[in-house]
């Protein structure tokens, strides 16, 4: 979502950093070029110059550290200002008596049903049994859509159709909650094209009804500066303790999550990764900033592999590795893992310096390349993934017809795990070995 913003302010500190001192006049001119790409970004203008205005009495000032260059002055500085931008991390407040009610409340189009789904899962995963609550009678799908989420995370939904007022149903929806044992009510609720005087009206009746502990506003991150001017009027009307940034995957240009803490006052708690039900993370301000940045992702990174990859087999692939026994199949496990992190595209930002390598891919080029080599391991027989050094010509042939690619692409993913395998035993060897992979890699 920032690749815009992060290449523009890269050249500049690039730029700077050709300097061997921070004169005033070479901040001036460097600033200027972050007013410009942080209004590119859609970041809005009041919050772009107070932004600009802090980082220039810091970088003219006495905080500069000697012992940075001009480029890593700057940067320093811009990454701590980004960070104050964001605000603190958000957490939901989980407090007082059980179950606690969580109301989300949006425009058509936001992503609030699924988010509603996503957050049930977080929530799961944490230890606490939530109940989802369709409250949304304005679009009749949502119900269908909640009941349908609901099943596929095996937990439970209370609806009960479009004919019951919106207030009632989201009231017999707690009395439920207290009845199953559930410590946590998300409360699906209608949105419209554009905020309207019903849309509200209904909105204050729910929160009249249920007193939720958390009303988390579901907001577009591709609206960009619309999305700041939402958040602004529902927190004006009903009072928002939360914000959840939807489709920051996308290709928008960023500045909303810059914007709406700073405008609104109010905490950006998650961010909306994806289309699947995991692909929600908890806010970071530092995270995000250092991504902004350019300077990668590694806490998230590590957390998101963490999830995807099951201990008992990772230490089941190091022994294999260990043993130079490494298959195909293992190849095709360690792939398809990767892939359930996220794309790859995404995951190459979050290490430092590889998103910048990286910046040539699109995520559908590095993604549709992920698919072809899952396509043709799966072409082949479980011996030929066991036992690669019997793929000969003919069947070479046949697992580039069964898998859509040719021969040439079979052989450069033969090439590549032999490599690989050869790497492997180097390592196995221990100091010795190690010498041998420096060699390799010159």
């Amino acid at each position: 979502m920032f690749e815009n913003l992060t290449d523009k302010l890269q050249a500049v500190f690039r730029r700077l950093g050709k300097r061997g001192t921070l004169r005033e006049s070479d901040v001036d001119e460097g600033l200027r070029e972050v007013r410009l790409a942080l209004l590119e970004a859609d970041v809005h203008y009041k919050v772009v110059k107070d932004f600009v205005a802090r980082v220039r009495d810091k970088a003219i000032g006495a905080e500069i550290t000697k012992s940075l260059n001009p480029e890593q002055q700057l940067v320093k500085i811009v990454h701590q200002e980004l960070i104050e931008t964001l605000g603190e991390p958000g957490r939901l407040e989980l407090t007082g008596p059980a179950p606690y009610v969580l109301m989300l409340v949006g425009l058509q189009g936001s992503g609030k049903t699924t988010t509603v789904a996503k957050l049930a899962l977080h929530l799961k995963e944490s230890g606490h049994l939530p109940l989802m609550v369709a409250g949304d009678t304005y679009r009749p799908a949502a119900i269908t859509q909640l009941e349908v989420l609901g099943r596929q995370l095996e937990m439970p939904v209370h609806s009960e159709g479009q004919s019951a007022p919106p207030p009632m149903i989201c009231a017999n929806g707690v009395r439920e909650a207290r009845r199953r044992g559930s410590d946590v009510v998300i409360l699906d609720t209608a949105g419209r094209l554009q905020i309207d005087e019903e849309m509200m009206a209904k909105l204050e009746a729910i929160k009249k009804a249920v007193k939720p502990v958390e009303t988390l506003l579901v907001a577009d991150a591709m609206t960009g500066q619309e999305a700041v001017n939402v958040a602004a009027g529902f927190h004006e009307r009903i009072g928002l303790t939360g914000l959840i940034l939807t489709k920051v995957d996308g290709d928008a240009r960023g500045g909303a999550a810059i914007s709406m803490r700073a405008v609104t006052g109010v905490p950006i708690k998650f961010l909306g990764t994806g289309e699947k039900v995991d692909a929600l993370e908890v806010f970071h301000p530092d995270r995000l900033a250092s991504r902004i940045l350019g300077m990668g992702d590694v806490l998230t990174l590590i957390e998101r592999a963490e999830a995807a990859f099951d201990e008992e087999q990772a230490e089941r692939m190091e022994r294999k590795l260990r043993e130079a026994s490494f298959t195909l199949e293992d190849f095709l496990e360690q792939f398809q893992q990767i892939r359930q992190m996220g794309p790859l595209s995404q995951l190459l930002d979050m290490v430092p310096g590889l998103g910048k390598m990286a910046s040539g891919l699109s995520a559908e080029v590095t993604d549709q390349q992920f698919k072809r080599i899952e396509a043709m391991i799966l072409s082949m027989t479980p011996e030929e993934r066991r036992k690669p050094k019997i793929i000969d010509g003919s069947r070479k042939k046949r697992i580039a017809r069964g898998s859509g690619t040719t021969v040439q692409e079979i052989n450069a993913l033969l090439n590549q795990f032999r490599q690989m395998q050869k790497m492997m035993k180097q390592l196995g060897k221990g100091k010795d070995g190690m010498r041998g992979l420096m060699r390799m890699f010159g």
